[in-house]
């Protein structure tokens, strides 16, 4: 960065992960800082502000039980010393003992599992580059490159580095030891590594500033101390090895030549996306003009002649997308609009029996897990319908019901069995099923609203859609509504009627639904001695069973076998008359009363509602003042999102020429340069000089300067490109 940041001292000291946005500036000649805060957005501070509030954070967290924070620390930083880099610096490692009681070794082992799954969640990122520092004289001893390669086993998108290397060099006795070290074998090292080899490094130690203990008074003393750390590392070596360093070998040498290797490392992906960002513009240009020309239009068809045309348009299409739902139609997605029939039972309710349980159907009902919607939904509910209510047994009877429901007859005293049988079987059949008339109602009209969105969205695919006149189209829904409601009623009662005639008089050809089988239940009644009589024997026999069954149904009032079975048999016969009466004029009355009116009445009904609104008051349809706001409104965002669109494109244009196209630098650059990006010197030189310099800087601009509004930025975002040599790079330690 050109000076020295970081909170540096014995021991953990990074407790948050440190967002960097390095913007290369050449006007900066001070750091130019701001702080990203969730309520107050980005605000300035000093470098010694910057320093203080993430010294203090690191402070604060050291006393705390969790110790470190996964939140990170967001700085922009403008600087004449800074590349274009975006560097996440995490904290570092932790190695606890591996078996030890102590409370401090328990807490050292859960911060380094925290540490370890917080830098696991950055270096998972698919775009970043693995910036792993390694603290190590020996290759085999890999204990950070461990963890990066559980995320990148090849070393793919990961650079090595050597930290402290100027404390490695007095450790080799011979050369051949400084060569193995800097060449180590790919049986020590991944050949694929990011790089090739790893790269050495040393930094001075020391803080900067004006305190006693502060061993660099100025950033510049400092720049320059790291400059001759690299010259002394690069003597030192040479004089080991007894030779000069090759150039690939002086290339992995020192914080510059890292540096360098990062910027060009991203310039060449910039480079790489540039081809997929470019289409991406044009695109959005295309995209941005047509909706410009689509506004423009929609403001000049807002005359009142022109939008009752318009209305006119949009309500016959709605009308034949409906009709297309109800025939059947694959163009709306079954995954967004469809229902199973557990769905529609959550939504529209399900038909529950008078003991409060749902009825079940699911496993003998075709397509009940099937996602539907239109007429093949509606055709679904009327099945299950069907088939709940035509399979019902007539609920159990008490023995107190029956002796209630016998009562007395005004002539005699006697028993009529068949009139209680009557009594007992309408008043089951109707407290049985009328719960299930209204359930039926409730849930055909869930079938029927649905389909407006699914209309609507049919529209919108093929663009045929009034954007912006809301009004119009909460008035059409609502007039589609207040349709299903009321045809839904008609039909409900009309259903509902055929429950009082069918329970209001007991007619013997229509409610019983088989009458060889009943004439087979009534003939196997049980005797007085508890035996069956059969239905033919002898004419004695046959007197003798005659006796028993007046004695036992009309003289006497105690609740025999024979009479409860009679009784039993005669309501189960009624009920299901009953219930199948009601399930086949329902579906008739539904599909008549329900169905057929949105096809037939509906159209008429909506035409004139919408023809009467249109003489009485259009602004009462078409909200005409505020659409035209809107409109307006749109059409300067869209404007401007056009201008940023070109604006990108001659960015785009601009930096990919001077990247693709770099002028050789003069021999005083290049000398400059060699001695390293960090000197004062080579970088005024690259500033004025370097074409790269120039384009880092223009790329700067646009990866601070440019935001797109709307589609534009999402499809940036979701090109996969990275904002020009400002990709991330996660340091690990």
């Amino acid at each position: 960065m050109g000076f020295q940041f970081n909170h540096v001292g014995g021991g953990t000291k990074t407790r948050r992960p440190i967002t960097l946005h390095m913007i290369y500036n050449a006007s900066c000649v001070e750091p130019e800082c701001s702080l990203v805060t969730d309520d107050q957005g980005d605000v300035e501070v000093t470098l010694e502000e910057l320093q203080e509030y993430i010294e203090a954070e690191n402070q604060r967290l050291e006393q705390e039980h969790n110790q470190f924070w996964a939140k990170e620390i967001v700085v922009k930083m403008e600087y004449k010393y800074c590349p274009n880099l975006t560097i996440i610096d995490t904290p570092g490692l932790i190695s606890a003992a591996p078996s030890s009681r102590k409370p401090t070794s328990a807490s050292l082992s859960h911060a380094a599992k925290q540490v370890e799954s917080m830098v696991r969640a950055k270096m998972e990122q698919p775009e970043y580059i693995i910036l792993c520092l390694e603290d190590a004289s020996d290759w085999t001893n890999a204990t950070t490159r461990k963890l990066v390669m559980q995320v990148d086993p090849n070393l793919e998108r990961t650079v090595i580095v050597s930290t402290k290397f100027d404390t490695r060099i007095p450790q080799f006795a011979r050369g051949a030891d400084v060569t193995t070290y800097l060449n180590p074998s790919k049986r020590l090292l991944e050949g694929r590594m990011l790089g090739g080899n790893p790269f050495f490094t040393s930094v001075p130690s020391g803080r900067v500033g004006n305190t006693r203990d502060a061993i660099f008074r100025s950033n510049d003393q400092f720049r320059n101390s790291v400059l001759e750390q690299e010259e002394k590392d690069v003597a030192e070596v040479e004089r080991r090895m007894s030779r000069k360093l090759e150039p690939t070998e002086r290339r992995r040498l020192g914080v510059s030549q890292l540096r360098r290797f990062l910027e060009h490392l991203l310039q060449r992906r910039y480079l790489e996306n540039v081809p997929t960002i470019v289409p991406v513009l044009e695109k959005e240009y295309r995209n941005a003009s047509e909706r410009l020309v689509t506004v423009a239009s929609e403001l000049g068809n807002l005359q009142p002649d022109k939008l009752k045309e318009k209305g006119r348009k949009f309500r016959e299409a709605f009308l034949e997308k409906l009709a297309q739902l109800m025939r059947g139609t694959v163009q709306a997605p079954p995954d967004r609009f469809g229902e199973t029939l557990a769905d529609e039972h959550i939504r529209g309710g399900a038909f529950v029996a008078p003991d409060g349980k749902p009825l079940t159907v699911t496993d003998n009902l075709p397509n009940s897990h099937m996602r539907l919607f239109g007429g093949a939904q509606y055709h679904r509910a009327m099945a299950e319908f069907r088939m709940a209510i035509g399979e019902m047994t007539c609920p159990d009877i008490s023995r107190e019901e029956i002796v209630n429901a016998c009562g007395v007859e005004d002539v005699h005293d006697g028993v009529n069995y068949t009139r209680t049988a009557c009594v007992i079987a309408v008043t089951k059949a109707k407290e049985a099923f009328e719960p299930f008339l209204h359930q039926l109602g409730y849930r055909m009209a869930h079938v029927m609203r649905r389909m407006y969105p699914v209309a609507m969205h049919l529209m919108q695919k093929d663009s045929n859609f009034l954007t912006g006149h809301d009004l119009f189209l909460k008035r059409l829904g609502a007039a589609f509504h207040a349709f299903i409601d009321e045809i839904e009623t008609d039909a409900r009662n009309k259903c509902l009627e055929d429950l009082v005639s069918v329970t209001r008089y007991v007619s013997w050809s229509l409610h019983t639904k088989s009458r060889a089988g009943l004439k087979s239940m009534l003939g196997r009644v049980v005797g007085t001695d508890g035996k069956e009589v059969a239905p033919s024997a002898n004419a004695e026999k046959t007197a003798m069973t005659m006796m028993d069954v007046l004695e036992n149904t009309l003289w006497s009032r105690r609740l025999g076998p024979m009479s409860e079975e009679v009784v039993a048999a005669l309501v189960c016969q009624i009920f299901e008359g009953i219930r199948d009466h009601i399930v086949t004029t329902s579906e008739l009355k539904f599909n008549c009363f329900f169905l057929m009116p949105v096809l037939d009445n509906f159209p008429a009904r909506l035409r004139e509602e919408l023809e009467s609104a249109y003489d009485e008051d259009l602004d009462s349809v078409f909200d005409v003042a505020s659409v035209r706001a809107a409109l307006e409104s749109k059409q300067r965002s869209t404007d401007a999102e056009l201008k940023q669109v070109e604006r990108l494109q001659r960015k785009f244009a601009t930096i990919h020429s001077t990247l693709s196209h770099p002028v050789k630098a003069t021999a005083e650059g290049a000398e400059a340069d060699n001695r390293g990006v960090l000197g004062e010197s080579a970088a005024n030189e690259k500033a004025g000089r370097d074409p790269r310099a120039r384009a880092s800087q223009k790329a700067s601009q646009f990866d601070q300067g440019s935001e797109m509004h709307g589609s534009t930025n999402n499809a940036l975002r979701h090109s996969g490109a990275r904002p020009p040599l400002g990709a991330s790079v996660a340091s690990m330690r």
